[in-house]
């Protein structure tokens, strides 16, 4: 039986990554907020070895495509195989396929998977997978955006971070997690600390007001200016869940005071 948290009641949420490369984990996953909570135990980490499920003496997991072309595939029968033994452990959990064609993750995509029980993730390697595992086993693909890496290994690990810092009691002050980039479908405004005046430039004055209603509307007009310079996609999304013209300009000029 899974152990539960005894003051949320909850089950640790579990991850399992496949990989051939199981010595890379947890890697920076267990330094920092990450890796307390690993230790902690409100989540776990299984790191599953595809070359496991070989079944050849050369613990073969791949092959030449059909049809020619440069570099190997995963195998079939190999993934499938290793799929399926951690899927007997908890089938609820959704499996994602971690790959350059897979759709760009989402904020809103983690959140979900944070609030589930934990993920299955399978790492690319090569050229990629066989196609008919993709279908057979129904994986989700998902990319961390329009980059080429190695593997998937670098992805796993970022997707892992992204969900464990919104696992409640991960993160001291869950509030700050409501303001940060994305978050309504905008960027996160700019910060400043002490000095007060470094290098000839100072702290916008609107921050030193204390007026905290002021120093509010401010920061929502400097994110909702910096996504629509830089992330016109996301301000669109934004204006259309608020009913308003994406061409508008902000309430606020970023560089009011």
């Amino acid at each position: 039986m899974t152990a539960r948290d005894p003051d949320t009641g909850r089950a640790p949420w579990a991850a399992a990554v496949l990989t051939l490369f199981p010595e890379m984990f947890p890697g920076p996953l267990g330094l920092s907020l990450a890796g307390r909570a690993l230790q902690a135990g409100i989540w776990s980490l299984e790191t599953v070895s595809l070359r496991d499920f070989a079944t050849d003496r050369h613990r073969t997991v791949d092959d030449l495509p059909f049809g020619g072309g440069a570099g190997m595939v995963l195998r079939p029968d190999v993934v499938a195989r290793a799929l399926d033994a951690v899927a007997a452990k908890e089938p609820s959990r959704p499996t994602l396929y971690l790959t350059p064609r897979g759709a760009p993750l989402t904020q809103d995509r983690v959140g979900e998977l944070a609030e589930g029980p934990g993920i299955v993730m399978l790492c690319g390697r090569f050229e990629g997978l066989d196609q008919r595992v993709v279908e057979a086993r129904a994986l989700e693909e998902v990319c961390l955006g329009d980059i080429v890496m190695s593997g998937g290994e670098p992805a796993a690990i970022a997707l892992l971070d992204a969900c464990v810092r919104l696992l409640p009691g991960v993160v001291g002050e869950p509030a700050s997690l409501a303001e940060e980039s994305f978050a309504k479908d905008l960027l996160e405004y700019p910060h400043y600390t002490r000095p007060q005046v470094w290098e000839g430039r100072p702290v916008p004055e609107i921050l030193l007001s204390g007026h905290h209603e002021r120093i509010r509307a401010w920061r929502r007009a400097q994110a909702e200016a910096i996504t629509r310079a830089r992330r016109p996609d996301l301000w669109a999304r934004h204006a259309a869940r608020h009913n308003r013209d994406p061409s508008a300009a902000s309430p606020r000029r970023a560089g009011s005071k």
